[in-house]
């Protein structure tokens, strides 16, 4: 049987291979880009909602490489123990770790996601006046609702440049879930509600959307495409619209 020195190697081996494991992840992360990924944003809410993120792994990171640290150093330890002092270091541990660490975490945490949550609220102010789209979730699909023209589109919502978008959630069977991850946070679309949530793109672009909560066999089908266009030719295209029979 191995003795305790190679015990400790072993277990010292093991925390550097976790260590390495973390620092691929966090690499790998960081390329995540996609029709779908929250850390590949485009528009100012799903900047804040990304930059939440990056914050909390940064400081999970943190944590996790100054508890690895701690506990390769005690194990490499030949410290003697005097009468109490062990159980006064696991009190340490306990009121410093277990309470003191967590409730200062959880409320940088709270105070940093709440002002990041203001963005996605149709609060009033700005450069430019928000414009109101209604998102109807059916069983599978979405009805995207443009009440100043009077028209709907079918899984495909279009919104201009520059522009915040309130989109005003509403469902009519079961609850679903309206989320376009590069554009802003997700919100549930229930039925007898109306909810909002406010959207911007940055850039010209298509952006996919999807129903974020599991509403029956053909959840994973209900998609949207968001068509973000030039403020002029969005325009043009209401005006189109408005007089479309």
């Amino acid at each position: 049987m191995p003795g305790e020195g190679g015990a400790a190697q072993d277990r010292f081996g093991r925390g550097i291979h976790g260590f390495i494991l973390t620092c691929v992840a966090a690499l790998a992360s960081a390329g995540c880009k996609g029709p779908q990924s929250m850390l590949d944003p485009a528009g100012p809410s799903a900047h804040a909602i990304a930059l939440v993120w990056w914050w909390m792994f940064g400081v999970f990171c943190v944590v996790l490489v100054g508890v690895t640290v701690a506990w390769l150093l005690a194990m490499r330890s030949r410290r003697s123990w005097a009468p109490g002092d062990a159980e006064r270091a696991g009190r340490r541990w306990i009121v410093g770790g277990g309470i003191v660490l967590p409730s200062v975490a959880v409320a940088a945490l709270l105070i940093f996601g709440s002002s990041a949550g203001l963005h996605q609220l149709p609060l009033p102010g700005g450069q430019a006046a928000s414009l109101r789209i209604d998102a109807i979730g059916h069983q599978w699909w979405w009805e995207i609702h443009y009440p100043d023209a009077g028209t709907s589109l079918r899984n495909e919502m279009r919104i201009p440049v520059g522009r915040p978008v309130d989109v005003h959630t509403q469902s009519r069977d079961v609850i679903h879930s309206f989320w376009v991850p590069r554009l802003g946070g997700k919100l549930d679309a229930i039925p007898g509600r109306t909810l909002v949530v406010r959207l911007q793109a940055d850039a010209p672009g298509v952006y996919r959307g999807q129903c974020a909560e599991f509403c029956g066999l053909g959840h994973a089908h209900m998609v949207m495409t968001v068509r973000a266009m030039p403020a002029d030719d969005f325009d043009a295209w209401m005006r189109t619209q408005k007089g479309a029979p």
